[in-house]
């Protein structure tokens, strides 16, 4: 069996060229807010900038020092709220260090209304409830929704196992799938042989963020792998599955890199035009 390579910078693109009639006509602004030099992070906005001019849309990176405290940062998010021009707007993770146990306080503090991210209690909420109040859900369980939908890899009826249980990626990804009829298991840590749940899967999610966690003897033939991990290794980077080895098996898998990622940065511009889309029709 060959796998369907499912390429992310193929399903991107897609959706950004639908996207730009729409940035044409109510013309958002995206801004990026960053604190400190991390260097992934600098990787990951240089991405989201790319993405933002292929579909002619305003963006703004706010870049501050590492020493910025929680007082300074809340005063930026503050004034974000209130400017008009600003249709949504992130603060990029990981911060650091002397902050970082103060993301809740800093993801409450952005208005649901401008959540690009999605990770907001107001949205996530409301996503539990249908597909039709997922408005600004959280951009990387949306990309991978709509690389399903563009793959054309039906949903409804099948066993989706997600592997990985956090508020970004696992929790929200495993409701969209049941928002959408399928039946849902979810494992994480404290899951005892997770392997006899993965190999039941028809559409596999994997979202730990552990090196080639999910071995070829762990899924089943036929099988939808949606790799979500980024993990650098003295090799290189890598996913959470062995995708050498489960692309003998997979119907169809994603790459890492070029499989989730562009995804997740097509819906974070997605959901900004979404949100000024809403504001105007306030």
């Amino acid at each position: 069996m060959s796998a369907t390579i499912l390429s992310g910078r193929e399903a991107a693109d897609a959706l950004l060229n639908e996207l730009k009639p729409k940035v044409k006509k109510l013309d958002p602004k995206l801004v990026i807010v960053q604190v400190g030099e991390d260097p992934a992070s600098g990787s990951y906005i240089k991405q989201k900038f790319i993405s933002c001019e292929k579909v002619g849309l305003r963006s703004e990176h706010k870049h501050m020092p590492e020493s910025t405290s929680l007082e300074e940062l809340l005063k930026v998010i503050d004034d974000l709220n209130n400017d008009n021009d600003v249709s949504g707007f992130i603060v990029q993770v990981p911060l650091p260090d002397h902050l970082n146990d103060k993301i809740p306080q800093i993801t409450r503090a952005v208005d649901p209304s401008k959540d690009a991210d999605g990770f907001g209690a107001y949205n996530l909420g409301k996503m539990f409830l249908s597909t039709e109040y997922e408005h600004l859900p959280p951009a990387t369980p949306s990309g991978i929704i709509r690389m399903l939908e563009h793959y054309k890899i039906p949903i409804e009826g099948k066993h989706a196992v997600v592997v990985g249980r956090s508020n970004i990626v696992g929790k929200p990804i495993a409701i969209m799938l049941l928002n959408r009829g399928a039946t849902v298991s979810v494992c994480h840590s404290k899951t005892p042989d997770i392997g006899s749940i993965t190999s039941q899967a028809d559409i596999l999610i994997a979202a730990v963020g552990k090196p080639k966690l999910i071995t070829a003897d762990m899924v089943k033939d036929g099988v939808v792998v949606i790799d979500v991990g980024v993990n650098r290794t003295d090799d290189g980077l890598c996913g959470d599955v062995d995708f050498e080895e489960i692309e003998k098996k997979a119907s169809a898998i994603t790459p890492v890199p070029g499989g989730v990622g562009p995804m997740t940065v097509a819906s974070l511009i997605r959901n900004c035009v979404n949100a000024k889309e809403r504001q105007v029709s306030a």
